[in-house]
């Protein structure tokens, strides 16, 4: 049941955006930025807070480790790896001076990637040079350094399987939680409407309009109308559109420590190619990953743990991160990303009038901000608002 003033005031927009992650409120945030208050904009999220990878990740503001960029090259053009670095890049540089530094609780303390003896890791160290002629006419610096032999020793890493350590001279970190909330603030401020709750249960494209099903436990079925409509619920996208190809969910696995006196390391840390990360947060190790051990355990949206990439957390925290060093975990979560067969997002129309903006291969944090802008560019052409 729904009153004439619902209808008039609260149920028909200009500009829907399905989900308030990263991606959502930057797209909501870009409209306003370019239509101002001549436009109503409604974001829609299912939960109290956003719940997929938005206020789940590690924090890392991260373009691409040295064997993550080598492992590209095998399968991408040297212009397209280039591409790839340069968005993230541009799209950390728009999150910093969108919500600013303090309000994100950015810092730079360092980037590093930990090359083990399993690794050809004389070889990676000739590598560095290549690369960083590569990335430079887009970064203007060289990306990678590598440390001296010493800083295995001083960061007290097992010196035993640890044998090489390179510094990403572009990456810091962020605060996670401070980051959303300076997100939801800008957007309130900006005029965009926020609910919460609505489990969006489908969608129609009528040419003219679009309308939203939201089912509601206390009216039931309550219908929304927009102009346009932003579908950017990266992994569960599929809920709502079930043909989409190359989208497959990956869950991260993520435990933190309780404070660890006199920590040894500060800054951000990956090794195995990037599926494990580590970072020191107020005392504490915040370590996540091994998604690789169980590729096919992780392809889902349920937040559940998945004991066997736990127990290695806390096995390598043991032998390789903090070596004859007691700590206890504190609390462990995970968080649901998306990936494909491409590392680019899928920004496109999905009819005249929905858009998608989805699919952040793990690297939301990067090039969320510049995917909702890419998103707001497609909703705002040919359109008569």
């Amino acid at each position: 049941m729904t009153s004439f003033w619902e209808k008039e005031s609260f149920l028909n927009y200009d500009y829907i955006i399905i989900g308030s992650g990263i991606v959502g409120l930057s797209t909501a945030i870009s409209i306003k930025e370019s239509k101002g208050d001549g436009a109503s904009v409604l974001v829609m999220e299912r939960e109290i807070i956003p719940t997929g990878a938005s206020t789940k990740n590690a924090g890392f503001a991260c373009i691409g480790s040295l064997t993550e960029i080598l492992d590209d090259l095998k399968t991408m053009s040297e212009k397209e790896v280039v591409e790839l670095v340069k968005t993230r890049l541009d799209g950390l540089r728009l999150l910093r001076k969108r919500l600013g530094d303090d309000n994100i609780g950015y810092k730079e303390n360092g980037s590093y990637e930990l090359i083990s003896k399993d690794q050809p890791y004389k070889e990676l160290a000739n590598k560095v040079d290549e690369i960083n002629a590569l990335l430079y006419p887009v970064l203007e610096c060289n990306a990678f350094t590598i440390c001296p032999q010493e800083e295995i020793d001083r960061r007290q890493f097992d010196r035993d399987h640890i044998k090489l350590i390179i510094k990403n001279n572009l990456e810091g970190e962020i605060h996670t939680g401070k980051m959303m909330k300076s997100y939801l603030a800008l957007a309130n401020k900006m005029g965009v409407e926020i609910k919460n709750g609505c489990d969006v249960s489908s969608f129609k494209d009528y040419n003219t309009h679009v309308e939203i099903e939201i089912q509601n436990k206390a009216a039931g079925k309550q219908l929304f109308t927009c102009q346009k409509l932003a579908i950017c619920t990266n992994a569960f996208t599929k809920s709502l559109v079930p043909d989409i190809e190359d989208l497959v969910p990956g869950r991260g696995q993520v435990c933190i420590t309780e404070p660890i006196p006199d920590l040894p390391f500060k800054g951000v840390h990956h090794f195995d190619e990037g599926y494990y990360y580590f970072r020191e947060t107020e005392g504490r190790i915040l370590f996540g990953g091994g998604r690789n051990m169980d590729f096919k355990g992780e392809e889902t949206t349920e937040f559940e743990f998945n004991e066997k990439i736990q127990n290695q957390l806390v096995h390598l925290l043991k032998t390789v991160i903090i070596p004859n060093r007691p700590f206890t975990i504190a609390s462990k979560w995970t968080g649901i990303m998306a990936f494909g067969s491409t590392k680019k997002p899928i920004i496109k129309n999905y009819s005249k009038n929905v858009v998608l903006g989805v699919r952040m291969g793990g690297m939301g944090v990067a090039i969320g901000s510049l995917v909702g802008q890419k998103v707001r560019n497609l909703l705002l052409l040919n359109s008569n608002l």
